[in-house]
């Protein structure tokens, strides 16, 4: 992972592999930003016209690489696009400056030292661009020859990461600043651990091998862990959990994290759709559709990573991780389109699809996560194509059964990044779910497929209890190339959004 420090020192004399700078998209072409004012007087204050000569305009995510000034001690400055000029005396956008960063660092793969004099002008500044850096630095390697290489070499297949990043604009002993970089880098190991386990093949990753990383990482920072295996499930008639891993040779798991803080009021629980593969089940995926479904673990895998974080960061609150685990398999032993599970609940299931089973697990550990009686509940999952198509790819759907509540995580989402949008459930969709031989069954109508699956879930959230749905489908892999600090692969979404409603509740601010 980078190394992150702050600095003081003046620019000239830094020793590093280059100066990262920022650039602003002006009305009249390209601005220098703040912080960079040290190389601009060393190229006689004329630095935006020679970035414009070399085709720069300040664009979000663009980056220009030039030779440093005489007399600096670093050979190259990187001036990075922060999109459009704020306007006078405004701030620029912590979302602009985390992307910047983040560009920065995957251009810089390689490098040992990078110096970052970016616009701060308060120690949040100064986080965000320290998260935007260690994101942006992230890349998977283990599966390459040799493995990841030491931090810093060179591997045979590529390039290492940025190994040290110094920020410039804060003083290192300044207990503000120290508090946001520690934060940023609590927040950050944990969401790129969440991108290690989105990204790792299933033929490593099944329901038993993430739950033995889980407790290793409970064990390390002093986590209540406790997992079900299949003899526990079907002792506690866990039937939707057990129902989609019925067609796999390895069994299911239900894994609960408890981190508590001795000063807590208040208590969160936060639940995972941990389907380690999906084949659709006999509800077979048609051919293109199976190849990227390691990924439909990452609700799982947001949620181990965020009571990590919180745990880390001594918030005080209580938080509890359900991680619902299984792999979704076809064979003689499958679950069957037209079988009836009997959930954790009591309740019973008619399966008209196989491939709806996100909600089935999700189903047994909402109620398992409501019989705690905790004064919130969010689960996270890669659940429907509905909500993509709806949203896109980089966007995630919030619902709830309290609006206050899902415009407080969706402000959350905005605040720390992570695009997301509030959508309904119309309560004339559920008529759909009507079964005439269970309870309800897994599926209703075809349109609107998303708050259909929405529906389902509010079905098993305790009575009284404020609960929301993070529908993260479209955002949680990224096929297509990488941005800002996004990556190609496992993105970790939803991770940040769900460490920052935890310190919401800390804070007495849970709407």
């Amino acid at each position: 992972m980078t190394a992150l420090t702050l600095s003081t020192a003046a620019v000239p004399g830094l020793r590093a592999d280059a100066i990262v700078i920022g650039v602003a998209k002006g009305a009249r072409g390209p601005v220098v930003a703040p912080g960079a004012e040290a190389v601009d007087k060393a190229y006689d204050g004329r630095l935006a016209d020679v970035l414009e000569t070399l085709g720069a305009s300040g664009a979000e995510g663009e980056v220009t690489k030039l030779p440093a000034p005489s007399g600096f001690k670093a050979p190259v400055v990187v001036a990075v696009g922060l999109g459009a000029e704020p306007e006078k005396d405004a701030a620029f956008d912590a979302e602009a400056l985390r992307r910047a960063a983040g560009a920065a660092a995957r251009a810089l793969a390689g490098a040992k030292k990078a110096v970052f004099a970016l616009p701060v002008t308060e120690a949040a500044d100064a986080g965000v661009i320290g998260e935007g850096v260690l994101l942006g630095a992230y890349s998977f390697d283990a599966y390459k020859e040799n493995g990841r290489q030491a931090q810093g070499a060179k591997a045979k297949n590529g390039k290492a990461p940025l190994a040290e990043a110094a920020l410039l604009g804060g003083k290192p002993r300044d207990k503000a600043y120290k508090a946001a970089i520690e934060r940023a880098a609590a927040v950050a190991e944990e969401l790129n651990r969440a991108r290690d386990l989105v990204n790792t093949p299933p033929n490593d990753l099944n329901p038993e091998a993430f739950a033995a990383i889980a407790q290793a990482a409970a064990k390390e920072h002093g986590i209540k862990v406790q997992v079900l295996d299949e003899k526990a499930l079907t002792k506690g008639g866990y039937g939707g959990i057990l129902g989609v891993g019925a067609g796999s040779a390895s069994g299911p798991r239900l894994v609960k994290l408890s981190y508590t803080s001795s000063k807590a009021t208040k208590s969160l629980a936060f639940v995972g759709k941990g389907i380690t593969y999906d084949s659709g089940g006999i509800s077979l995926k048609p051919a293109g559709h199976n190849e990227t479904m390691k990924c439909d673990m990452a609700g799982a895998a947001a949620v181990f990573a965020a009571v990590v974080a919180a745990a880390r960061l001594g918030l005080e609150v209580n938080v509890t991780g359900w991680l619902a685990l299984a792999e979704n398999m076809p064979s003689g032993s499958a679950t069957r389109p037209g079988d009836v599970l009997r959930m954790y609940s009591g309740k019973t299931v008619e399966v008209l699809n196989t491939d709806a089973e996100g909600r089935l697990v999700l189903a047994d550990a909402l109620w398992a996560a409501s019989l705690e009686k905790p004064d919130a509940i969010i689960d996270v999952a890669t659940l429907t194509g509905a909500m993509m198509l709806a949203l896109g790819s980089r966007t995630y759907a919030v619902m709830a059964n309290d609006d206050a509540f899902r415009a407080t995580v969706h402000e959350a989402a905005e605040e720390v990044g992570e695009p997301a949008w509030p959508m309904p459930l119309p309560e004339h969709l559920r008529k759909g779910m009507d079964s005439a031989t269970a309870d309800i069954a897994n599926m209703g109508e075809r349109m609107g497929g998303g708050l259909v699956a929405g529906l389902f879930l509010r079905e098993f959230v305790g009575e009284g209890i404020t609960w929301a749905h993070l529908d993260i489908a479209g955002p949680a892999f990224n096929e297509g190339g990488p941005f800002g600090y996004t990556p190609k692969g496992g993105t970790g979404t939803a991770v940040r959004t769900l460490v920052r409603v935890a310190e919401l509740t800390a804070a007495g601010d849970l709407g």
